[in-house]
């Protein structure tokens, strides 16, 4: 792990386009300022874990786990409906 040290104001970029910057910092807690690109996520740690341990749940979960969907999708035998 690379540790850092930065002020209120001063920044450090990640890749060629991410920059993490020092916004305040009061007690104990800092605010980070996070400019990057809409494509890639951020998240806090805590949220990223959640979602990817429910993604390991969903891709586990056996196939008769879900309702069948009935009446959806396209059906061969049937005419397609008059414009």
């Amino acid at each position: 792990m690379l540790i850092l040290a930065r002020r209120i104001g001063e920044s450090i970029v990640i890749g060629d386009q991410v920059e993490v910057s020092v916004v305040d910092i009061k007690g104990d807690q800092v605010k980070l300022g996070i400019n990057a690109p809409r494509a890639v996520p951020v998240f806090r740690l805590e949220i990223y874990r959640a979602i990817q341990e429910e993604n390991r749940r969903a891709a586990a979960a056996a196939p008769d786990a879900l309702p069948r969907l009935e009446g959806l999708g396209a059906d061969p035998t049937r005419n397609p409906p008059a414009r």
